[in-house]
Formats: C-alpha cells, structure tokens, sequence
C-alpha cells in the first residue's frame, strides 16, 4: 500500500493513499456524508440525502472504483475517485472529486488529481472522463488546470482529459538552495564571461 506525506509549499500535512476494497465503504461515506449542502450539490450535481450516499459508497466499493484519499488522523478529508470504465456509457473511467470545507485552499484538489492521474495512466487509461455542476468554479478550474476540456450542457461541464499527453512538469526547483550553490553559480558565470570576452577579441582562439 502506498502512502505519501504531503510536504512542500502545500500548507496540507496529512497523507494521500489508495483506500483498500474493505475501508471504502466505511471511510467515503462518512466523507461523504461530511460534505456540507453546498459541497454536497456541487458533488452530486444536485441535492442527495444520506441514503443515497450510503448507497452510493457502497456500490463504489463493491464496483472495483480507486478511491485515493487524503487522510488526517485516521479521517478522509478528501477523496478523487477513479470509476472503471464498464460504469460509463462512452467507456471512459469517469473521475471525481471531493474535498471537506476544513481543508480547502491547502492545495489538497490539486494533489489528489495528480495522484489520480498518475493512477489512471499506470493502468493503461489513455482519457478521462470528468463531469461536475456548471456552478461548480473551483472544480473547474482544477479540471483545466489538469488538461480538461469542458462543454456546458444541461447545468453540467462535461469534458475529458487526454493522458496520451506528457504530464505537467512539476514545481520548478531553486536554481540556488544553498551558498555553496550560489558561489559556484556565480564562478560559473564569471568564467563564461571572461570566455566570451577572450573570444571576441580574439585572444582564446588556438594557434
């Protein structure tokens, strides 16, 4: 089983990792049934009353759906799910999202769609499918952020994502981290200069 901390610019601090079959039922419901009205509509695309989602993480569990979850304290706060193709009409793996109220704008939606994307392509997946309320703003802009294309239709953005593309380059690292770095970035330079110099006055060319 795969665990990752998150560390980094994120100010998130919990872990993200696949739910095993047995903890899905239990720990995306009570997600789930943590989400306020608003979150709750925006995921749903409409109102749905806690039997519904109880069925609903029960057939998530018992579908052959990834749920890769981000946990603090035992508790999933956020969860990106990864649906198998045979549940779509178009047999594209549909994807969604998830994230509790308390541990949003800490870069936790981002995380998990890399994660899931990463997912996604180590079993051979080459679209997605993501489908989310028109209203929904910040789902949408994580979808474009990730390569979606989205289409407006009937109050719902519906588009795909292309993993057949290269993925998105990570954060860029310092190009200097330490003094040390930075000395010899500036030797470097200073000899690059000179070089330069040499050469234009013809001084470094061989007899």
């Amino acid at each position: 089983m795969r665990h990752e901390a998150i560390t980094g610019s994120t100010r998130a601090s919990g872990t993200v990792r696949i739910l095993r079959q047995q903890e899905e039922l239990p720990l995306l419901r009570d997600h789930l049934l943590r989400l306020d009205p608003e979150s709750r509509h925006d995921r749903f695309h409409g109102f749905m009353d806690d039997s519904f989602i109880e069925r609903y993480a029960k057939k998530c569990a018992d579908d052959g759906t990834v749920i890769i979850a981000y946990i603090e304290d035992g508790v999933v706060r956020g969860a990106a799910e990864l649906h198998p193709p045979d549940q779509s009409p178009d047999s594209l793996p549909e994807i969604a999202f998830s994230v509790e109220a308390r541990v949003r704008r800490q870069g936790v939606g981002s995380i998990l769609f890399r994660k899931l994307i990463a997912e996604a392509r180590a079993k051979g997946y080459q679209s997605l499918r993501i489908t989310t309320g028109a209203q929904n703003q910040a789902m949408r802009a994580l979808a474009h952020k990730f390569g979606a294309h989205l289409t407006f239709r009937h109050g719902e953005s519906t588009g795909s994502i292309d993993l057949k593309q290269r993925p998105q380059p990570g954060p860029a690292r310092a190009a200097i981290a330490t003094p040390a770095e930075a000395a010899r970035a500036m030797i470097n330079i200073n000899r690059a200069y000179w070089q330069m110099w040499l050469r234009m006055y013809g001084w470094g060319r061989t007899a």
